[in-house]
């Protein structure tokens, strides 16, 4: 099978990791199996992961820290684990910077999948080839999967280039929180306040003031749309 990338999976349960990483590997992934925080971030750092499957709990140093030092070194694709079930727990690891979260226990292959999604997005995959969407002093470049303001490169996760880079190619339309779901995430069915979460840390990044925002508004009632400055 041809190789489709590098993937590291930091659980503390063996049994877990185990069955996670056949059912990638089956995928054509090579992959790399750690149990603690302190390992996650050395192998990360000598192997370079396309993504990483990333426990929240775990010895030494937790899943969410793991997340927050894996995002300052670069922006790879995180999909984040958890056998917590309460709301708080999955949108604390999205505004750490998880590009996706699974509740334990879930179905492996629905992980493989939702590995494969977040992996097709952050190559660019849904965006046109060369495409480089300007509005004022705001660039989005799907080419390079880069994203400026005034010329200064801003850190964004897969999701949020994503919904970004959506929003911007349909200016003034807006969009209902779950069809942002489906078209962005690929989802059919999910939380909506996944989609609150990432809006949110968009606002914060790219706007001059994110509670006054001036390019992505709010639509009470419906969701969201991109309103051009220019």
């Amino acid at each position: 099978m041809v190789n489709t990338g590098r993937i590291l999976v930091v659980d503390d349960d063996p049994t877990v990791a185990e069955v996670v990483a056949r059912y990638l590997m089956r995928d054509g992934y090579d992959v790399d199996c750690v149990a603690d925080g302190h390992a996650a971030l050395r192998v990360a750092a000598e192997t370079d992961p396309d993504l990483v499957v990333l426990d929240l709990m775990l010895p030494g140093i937790d899943g969410l820290e793991v997340c927050r030092r894996l995002r300052e070194r670069r922006p790879v694709p995180i999909v984040m684990l958890s056998a917590l079930g309460e709301e708080t727990d999955r949108l604390v690891g999205l505004e750490t910077g998880a590009d996706d979260y699974v509740t334990k226990p879930f179905s492996p292959r629905e992980l493989a999948l939702r590995v494969r999604s977040v992996l097709r997005r952050a190559r660019g995959a849904l965006a046109p080839t060369g495409e480089t969407i300007h509005d004022g002093d705001l660039t989005v470049d799907s080419a390079a999967h880069e994203v400026r303001i005034g010329g200064r490169a801003i850190s964004l996760t897969v999701r949020e280039f994503d919904l970004l880079a959506f929003l911007m190619r349909h200016p003034r339309q807006a969009f209902t929180r779950a069809e942002l779901l489906e078209k962005v995430w690929g989802w059919e069915f999910g939380d909506s306040s996944t989609v609150t979460v990432h809006v949110r840390r968009l606002r914060e990044k790219i706007e001059n003031d994110s509670t006054v925002p001036r390019r992505i508004l709010t639509v009470w009632g419906v969701g969201y749309r991109y309103e051009p400055t220019t």
